[in-house]
């Protein structure tokens, strides 16, 4: 079954020149009063931007760098708060899924299914989770070339799904860098499927804790945030939190909240620019970055 060049989830179009979507929230679920606001937030932010929204958050991190580290309130009452969540507001939802029996379990509850740069070659886990009907979103692992996501494709495809995402989220150069190589977009667009750009990961530094200052560095997340919507990219996935310094997980990266309506305002306009560019192009037959 052939990927198709759009993925729908509701009312909500992502790719081959639909309006940018955000797929936003904070890193893991915390305290239902934190997970709330930052839901509400971004929603009345999006309405008012007409952007469309995808709340984002994981119940289990289980890739931390030490056993102390705060994974999450874990599948069971994960699932019930961002089940809450996508009723309250109204809004798809999508999660992280490490496993064939999650990827199952995941699918009773959330909109979207989401697999961790780490596991994006693990073809057990891509079987169950293709094969639950769900739309996903496969992040590119640190290591791989965007120039070789064609075996991911084709395993999805195989399996029966028709609803594949792409993530971009930094490339391993070196110990502690990661480098976003602007060159993976189009390369990534180029096997017809949404291409999604993940800044907030990309500005982490792997191998230094995430509660550490040093771990991330924040600061260049709206440079590398207008770079991708300038190339043309799909959707953003953004992790914000009111008090980025008090996030439980990945507090050296997140976005603050609070600037978000700013960076959003941006890259609304950036986007509707590019868009109309590329319409021209297509208009002329002749080959864009979008098709």
């Amino acid at each position: 079954m052939p990927i198709k060049e759009i993925v729908q989830i509701g009312n909500i179009k992502i790719g081959s020149g639909n309006p940018l979507v955000l797929i936003g929230g904070p890193c893991v679920l915390e305290e239902k009063e934190t997970n709330f606001q930052i839901a509400k937030e971004l929603k009345e932010i999006c309405n008012d931007l007409e952007i469309p929204f995808i709340f984002k958050a994981s119940y289990d991190k289980g890739n931390r760098g030490v056993n102390s580290s705060y994974r999450g309130p874990m599948i069971e009452d994960g699932l019930a708060e961002l089940k809450a969540i996508g009723a309250e507001f109204n809004v798809p939802v999508i999660t992280d899924v490490h496993n064939e029996t999650e990827a199952k379990k995941a699918s009773e509850s959330v909109d979207i299914l989401q697999i961790p740069a780490y596991l994006c070659m693990q073809t057990s886990l891509i079987e169950a989770a293709a094969k639950t009907g769900k739309p996903l979103n496969i992040k590119k692992g640190q290591f791989l070339s965007p120039f070789n996501v064609s075996g991911i494709i084709q395993k999805v495809e195989s399996f029966g799904n028709d609803q594949l995402m792409l993530t971009e989220r930094g490339t391993v150069f070196g110990y502690n860098n990661l480098v976003s190589d602007f060159k993976a977009l189009p390369a990534m667009r180029s096997a017809n499927v949404p291409v999604v750009f993940d800044p907030t990961h990309i500005i982490r530094k792997p191998g230094i804790s995430s509660s550490a200052p040093e771990g991330g560095s924040p600061e260049f997340v709206p440079h590398l945030t207008r770079a991708a919507v300038a190339s043309g990219i799909d959707a953003l996935f953004i992790e914000t939190h009111p008090s980025p310094e008090l996030a439980k997980c990945d507090a050296c990266s997140m976005y603050p909240l609070h600037h978000m309506r700013e960076l959003l305002t941006q890259v609304k306009e950036i986007d509707k620019m590019v868009k109309k560019w590329h319409l021209g192009l297509k208009t002329k037959n002749e080959r864009g970055f979008l098709k």
